[in-house]
């Protein structure tokens, strides 16, 4: 039998269920229901730093939120199995007429994944101009103040306590601080 050619597709699933389609398809694969026409099912996701109280915490997260990549050839009943998988809404760019990625935008997903495993992880702001922080490291440890300024790109605030009765400015790291009431 000649070589079975596999094509990416694009899954629309219901937005914060993309990783229940995934394992449903993925245990209809291991259970041969699939019959080799589909091999493999992704998530696009992406590495990003947070700080959450004072320490960092590695998350993943998906970059195209409500959709699953599917490897498959759409023969057959597969296509109509895979649009009645639980929590699918169904093929892009229509349920009728699913039409295969181009290799270009394959390989620029997919190489976008293998990016963010390798390059220094993006940081989400955690802070915004005139929230109220407590000082958790250094001489003013305990302080609490607001913030009057965020530099995302050294990952600084200037925050601005009251010493003696004077506002002080402040400049700390964002590893620093942590919001107050906390």
């Amino acid at each position: 039998m000649a070589e079975i050619e596999m094509k990416w597709y694009v899954l629309r699933a219901v937005s914060g269920k993309e990783a229940k389609v995934k394992e449903y398809i993925d245990a209809e694969i291991k259970n041969g229901r699939f019959g080799g026409f589909v091999s493999q099912v992704l998530i696009p996701t992406e590495k990003v730093l947070q700080v959450k109280n004072g320490k960092r915490v590695i998350k993943e997260r998906n970059y195209l939120p409500g959709y699953v990549l599917v490897e498959a050839m759409l023969a057959g009943e597969t296509a109509h199995t895979l649009r009645q998988t639980p929590n699918c809404l169904g093929f892009l760019p229509n349920l009728d007429n699913p039409t295969p990625l181009r290799q270009s935008e394959v390989n620029r997903i997919l190489g976008q994944m293998e990016e963010t495993e390798e390059e220094p992880l993006d940081q989400i702001i955690p802070f915004a101009v005139g929230e109220k922080v407590k000082v958790t490291d250094g001489p003013f440890a305990g302080f609490v103040g607001d913030i009057d300024e965020v530099n995302d790109e050294k990952k600084t605030l200037t925050v601005i306590v009251t010493v003696f009765g004077r506002n002080t400015p402040l400049a700390l790291g964002f590893n620093q601080v942590e919001k107050a009431g906390e």
